[in-house]
């Protein structure tokens, strides 16, 4: 599924271009600036609070030049959540594209996750809350439109997938 958005942020016009894909291999590499999971502890989503819009999202960050896009994404779950990544599938992209045509990609997963303890801070100071909560009330924290409906639907489906091992 592709879905064509405009974001108005910090003061400029973004456009968006949100695509499923079970397989990032084919983004072209130097482009991919992020990675953030849809993580599920048993059945509660985790979300983080901060961030540069200092409210509730998804956790994950930058792809560091060294590191492929697993290791970011395990590095940044522990970092920003005290959680570690058990299993993982892609959901999809969003192409960003600036008002001076210079695109970026930031991948989006479904993971499963499991506590290593509390969490208590994030080292990046980014991430300043953690919650587990019900994957149907999520926009009683945060709403990103059709591209986020279909970000955490599709992460809903591939969940049972890695719950069952596929």
């Amino acid at each position: 599924m592709k879905i064509e958005n405009k974001l108005h942020l910090w003061g400029e016009v973004f456009d968006i271009l949100y695509e499923d894909l079970d397989d990032f291999s084919v983004l072209p590499r130097e482009l991919c600036t992020q990675v953030y999971g849809v993580c599920f502890c048993d059945d509660k989503l985790v979300i983080g609070f901060g961030g540069k819009k200092n409210g509730w999202g998804l956790i994950g960050g930058t792809i560091e030049p060294t590191e492929t896009f697993d290791e970011t994404l395990k590095r940044e779950i522990i970092e920003e959540s005290n959680m570690e990544v058990i299993k993982w599938l892609p959901i999809g992209y969003q192409k960003i594209t600036d008002k001076n045509g210079q695109v970026k990609y930031q991948l989006r997963t479904a993971c499963l996750v499991r506590k290593l303890g509390e969490f208590l801070s994030d080292p990046a100071g980014s991430i300043k809350e953690v919650k587990l909560i019900n994957p149907a009330t999520y926009k009683e924290y945060f709403d990103w439109g059709e591209i986020g409906d279909r970000i955490i639907n599709r992460a809903l489906e591939l969940k049972i997938k890695l719950e069952d091992g596929i």
